[in-house]
């Protein structure tokens, strides 16, 4: 009985140790790690309901959706700093002559505006510096902003290729922001220098801010045509390929952009206005107005304050002030996207600092750009004049100080509004942006020169208002129609670019300061300058059009080769974005020879030939023999080893 139940348990054990059906569920097993397989495949890779076209589509349009963001952001950003900054502003100091109480003219901001307007009045002047020694503070300032930017042709090309053109920006908008945060503590140590500063960053921003737009016109258009052969490989664009988006975007910019002449009065409009007396004290002294004057304008009362302001009400105007700008900061950082790829920019700035020096003098041989020279400093002479010439000398000195704010808020919106003219050269030739603008002015400016009125005549207010619609009209098709032809004559050119609007606003900074220079000169003598600049630029700008028309070429300096130094990090890139260097690949690669590409072939050959014995050694592995699918993929290699050597053999 006890060997009966012996035997029934080894049988048991037997049974348990090994089961019935074992070849069954090796091949079970087998299956199932084919179906994990499969759904590891299924799994990744490509899906029934994925549109690979469709993604792609969604991927490009979510890009131009971002170009249209920078650009509207740039613009919003550039507006804010200069409705910080801009407009014009008047002082006077205890000079000897009674004939030039608006000594010197400033160009900087709405801030300066109010501020130097309180400087102007006497009693202000004896409450504030009396015990400070600040008599001539005003005049310092004026020079480090207007003499400073004399040598921006120097150094911008260099801040910014090493900085990049977004943090340009980023920086310059910085500079301003700090010259704001200097008034809450007036010294010579803390104005000079900041008012130093930006006129260091004049130049720089608005170079930056010019190659910002139309880089993004170009970014639009590779991502338009993103299926393109030459997009794809990062060649060079067409010519003409993206002008049209050149002049949407730069349509856009100055539409929002001019706003900030509107912008920039709120705080004269709002705190200041109702402290400043009535025209019959301001112009009591005053003779004549218009253009028979000689300076400014001569024996306007240096009393212009009913009473003096709080100063906790100063401090809060400037602590709004600061809040902006430090709002057009942050927009320059968060929401403007870079102007160029990581690997661009590297290309960029790796062609030697000597070379980024010396391009700006050498791209000054190029024809286009000496014959546009003209019209860069007629471009500068009109917006200062319309916002201290014509608003001052005729504004101001005819209708009193309290419409100041008036005539520079419909300039503004004036410049604003006209500025979408510039798309109708979306159909007409580009020329007609420039000659209408220059035909508004030079009507106006003969009329300025016969307009000769005396001092408070208030029926004048809707001829001025009339003119001042007009000019802004001018101005918004001079600075808009500059920008676009110089943007389509190097749309093509993006390393070009920085160079090429460092140029542009550079002669705007001289024309700035030779603004600063001629506040004493008689009024007509003003108007003639402008109306020979004018004509000499219609001049050149006729002649440069004929030159371009008979494909006259051109004289362009080669960019330097991009010299990649290996410190910490490999540079690897497969098609080099400096589009100067196309000829040079293009010449080594004719030089390569038919022994050359049978080497090539040979070694493709021989790598094929190893990779297979790899593959069948890495078949014959004996942990992999059960598998079937191991199996199959020995059989396959096997024959394809041997289709290969029956080639050779033939």
């Amino acid at each position: 009985m006890e060997e009966t139940e012996a035997e029934q348990l080894v049988e048991d054990a037997d049974r348990i140790a090994a089961p019935p059906n074992g070849p069954v569920n090796e091949l079970l097993n087998v299956d199932q790690e084919d179906n994990m397989q499969g759904q590891m495949e299924e799994f990744l890779g490509p899906q029934a309901q994925y549109n690979e076209e469709e993604e792609e589509k969604k991927f490009y349009r979510r890009k131009r959706l971002e170009v249209i963001k920078n650009v509207v952001a740039g613009s919003f950003g550039a507006m804010m700093v200069y409705s910080v900054y801009m407009g014009v502003f008047r002082r006077t100091e205890k000079t000897e002559d009674p004939q030039f109480p608006f000594s010197t003219l400033l160009f900087v901001s709405g801030l300066l505006q109010m501020q130097l307007t309180l400087h102007y009045d006497t009693t202000y002047r004896e409450v504030k510096y009396s015990n400070l020694g600040l008599e001539d503070i005003d005049r310092k300032m004026l020079m480090g902003i207007n003499v400073t930017p004399i040598i921006g042709l120097l150094y911008t090309p260099v801040l910014i290729r090493f900085l990049g053109t977004k943090w340009m920006m980023f920086l310059a908008s910085g500079i301003y922001a700090l010259f704001v945060s200097t008034n809450y503590w007036e010294r010579y140590y803390t104005l000079v220098p900041s008012a130093v500063a930006i006129g260091v960053a004049i130049v720089p921003l608005w170079a930056s801010l010019g190659n910002y737009i139309t880089r993004m016109a170009q970014q639009y258009y590779e991502y338009v045509n993103y299926k393109e052969e030459h997009v794809q490989e990062q060649k060079k664009l067409p010519k003409g390929a993206c002008h049209s988006y050149i002049i949407v975007f730069q349509s856009l910019f100055f539409l929002i952009f001019n706003l900030s002449f509107v912008f920039a009065e709120f705080p004269m409009r709002l705190v200041l206005h109702g402290y400043l007396h009535e025209s019959k004290h301001v112009l009591a002294n005053v003779k004549i107005c218009g253009a028979a004057i000689t300076g400014i304008i001569p024996d306007f009362n240096t009393t212009v304050l009913v009473n003096l302001p709080r100063s906790m009400l100063l401090i809060q105007v400037e602590s709004v002030l600061m809040g902006f700008a430090f709002i057009a900061m942050i927009i320059f950082l968060l929401l403007c996207g870079p102007a160029y790829r990581p690997t661009e920019e590297i290309d960029l700035r790796s062609i030697g600092w000597g070379n980024i020096f010396q391009l700006p003098f050498k791209h000054l041989r190029d024809y286009r750009l000496r014959l546009l020279c003209p019209f860069f400093i007629y471009s500068g002479f009109e917006v200062l004049f319309a916002l201290s010439g014509f608003s001052l000398s005729y504004g101001v000195c005819i209708l009193g100080l309290k419409s100041l704010w008036l005539l520079i808020v419909v300039y503004g919106l004036s410049c604003s509004v006209f500025s979408l003219l510039a798309l109708s050269l979306l159909r007409l030739p580009r020329w007609v942006c420039l000659i209408g603008g220059a035909v508004v002015h030079g009507v106006l400016l003969v009329v300025l020169m016969a307009l000769t009125v005396k001092p408070d005549s208030p029926q004048y207010l809707g001829p001025l208002l009339v003119i001042a619609v007009l000019w802004g009209l001018g101005s918004a098709l001079n600075k808009t129609g500059v920008s676009i032809v110089v943007g389509m004559l190097y749309a093509e050119e993006k390393e070009r670019l920085d160079f090429v609007y460092t140029i542009y606003h550079w002669w705007q900074a001289i024309a700035i300061f030779i603004v600063y220079l001629w506040s004493h000169m008689p009024m007509r003598a003003k108007l003639s300058v402008l109306l020979a600049t004018l004509l000499l630029a219609c001049y050149c700008y006729w002649v440069m059009e004929r030159r371009v028309a008979r494909k006259v070429q051109h004289r362009l300096p080669r960019i330097p080769r991009p010299r990649h130094k290996v410190k910490g990090y490999r540079y690897l890139e497969e098609d080099n974005s400096d589009e100067s260097d196309e000829s040079d690949e293009e010449e080594n690669e004719g030089d390569m020879t038919e022994d050359d590409d049978d080497d090539d072939d040979d070694e493709v050959v021989e790598e094929m030939g190893t990779r297979d014995e790899e593959e069948g050694a890495h078949d014959a592995r004996p942990e992999e023999v059960d598998s079937p699918r191991a199996r199959r993929r020995g059989v396959e290699g096997q024959q394809h080893r041997q289709e290969e050597e029956e080639e050779r053999g033939e």
